[in-house]
C-alpha cells in the first residue's frame, strides 16, 4: 500500500480488525519513511459492476461515490455512522450479487431512495429532490404524500388560513397591510 503522505511504496500494517458490520477489514498502517499513520479498509468484491448512465455512458461502479451521495443527503442529520455503513454495504452487496454485469443508474437511485426512506425521511426527500430533478413545489408535495403518516394535509401550504367551524358566516381573514 502506497503512503498517502510521502508516496512511499512500503508501508507496514500495525493493527488489523474487522469493521463494525464485519463486511470489511480495518487496517492501521505506518510508513517507515515519513512515520505517517493512516487507515485502510479491505472489502470483498464479488464482481465488477458497470453502471449504465442516463447519457448512455458506461462507468465502473464506485462505492465511494455512493457513500458520498448518501452522506450529502444525510448531512446534519442524527443518523449513526454504522447504520449509514450498513446501508452502503447492503446496496453494494445487492448490486454485486444480482448477477447482472451492468446496472442502470436509475436502479441504483431507487435502491438508495428505498434505503433512505427507511433510515431518515428528510434525507429521503433531499436525495429524491436531486435524483428526480424537482422543479417546483408540487414535486415535493407529491413525494411527501408517498411518505404517509399524515405528513402532508390537504390545504397545507396554500397560504389561506383554516376555516373556523364556530363562525361559518364570518368574512375571510386578511393580513394587515405593511407600511
Amino acid at each position: 500500500m502506497r503512503c498517502p503522505y510521502c508516496g512511499g511504496s512500503e508501508t507496514q500494517v500495525k493493527d488489523s480488525r474487522p469493521s463494525e458490520d464485519g463486511a470489511a477489514i480495518r487496517r492501521r498502517r505506518v510508513c517507515p519513511d515519513c512515520a505517517g499513520r493512516f487507515t485502510t479498509f479491505e472489502r470483498v468484491q464479488l464482481r465488477e459492476v458497470v453502471v449504465l448512465k442516463r447519457s448512455g455512458k458506461r462507468v465502473p461502479f464506485d462505492r465511494d461515490k455512493l457513500q458520498r451521495s448518501i452522506d450529502v443527503a444525510l448531512r446534519k442529520r442524527a443518523v449513526e455512522p454504522d447504520r449509514i455503513e450498513r446501508l452502503v454495504s447492503g446496496i453494494t452487496r445487492q448490486l454485486e450479487s444480482a448477477g447482472e454485469p451492468e446496472v442502470t443508474s436509475e436502479a441504483i437511485g431507487e435502491l438508495v431512495m428505498a434505503g433512505l426512506k427507511g433510515l431518515d425521511d428528510v434525507a429521503y426527500v433531499r436525495f429524491a429532490s436531486v435524483y428526480k430533478n424537482f422543479r417546483e413545489a408540487k414535486d415535493f408535495e407529491d413525494l411527501l404524500g408517498t411518505l404517509g403518516d399524515g405528513l402532508l394535509t390537504v390545504g397545507a401550504g396554500t397560504g389561506s388560513p383554516p376555516e373556523d367551524p364556530e363562525e361559518p358566516d364570518a368574512p375571510p381573514r386578511r393580513r394587515a397591510a405593511r407600511p
